[in-house]
């Protein structure tokens, strides 16, 4: 399960990584403002991928510490913390260069949300629920 969950995580979050960098692409490229030098592309991926792996690492633990009640415990966690951290771009000090500053939570602010989204697509391919199998395959 351990391994599992990890894999799910790493997986989840190069996936959120990727998916931040091609919405960074776009975003610059459909407003012509670049805030590549604020948020870089390694510095993405590294926040993308460390989110999935402590995703990975509580929901290993919830399911070991909470039984049949981890999964909507771990789902509620996810989410709340998704949202809680889009506090941070609104606190953040824009250089004074920066010509539109007001545009640049509409890029960080979706991608808060990616490691989330990434998690639950890619959920059901490496752990099932058991329930789930069972109606499956009976």
């Amino acid at each position: 399960m351990f391994k599992r969950s990890l894999f799910l995580g790493i997986l989840s979050g190069l996936f959120a990584g990727i998916a931040s960098l091609v919405y960074q692409k776009v975003y610059a490229s459909s407003l012509g403002e670049d805030f590549a030098s604020i948020a870089n592309p390694s510095a993405i991926i590294a926040i993308s991928l460390f989110a999935g792996i402590v995703a990975a690492l509580l929901y290993w633990a919830f399911s070991k510490w909470l039984g049949n009640k981890s999964e909507i415990v771990f789902n509620i966690v996810l989410v709340v913390s998704s949202f809680a951290s889009i506090l941070a771009p609104f606190a953040m000090k824009l250089p004074f260069d920066i010509e539109t500053p007001e545009l640049f939570p509409g890029l960080i602010v979706p991608m808060h949300f990616f490691p989330a989204l990434a998690w639950f697509t890619l959920k059901p391919l490496f752990i099932r629920s058991e329930k789930a199998y069972q109606k499956i395959f009976a």
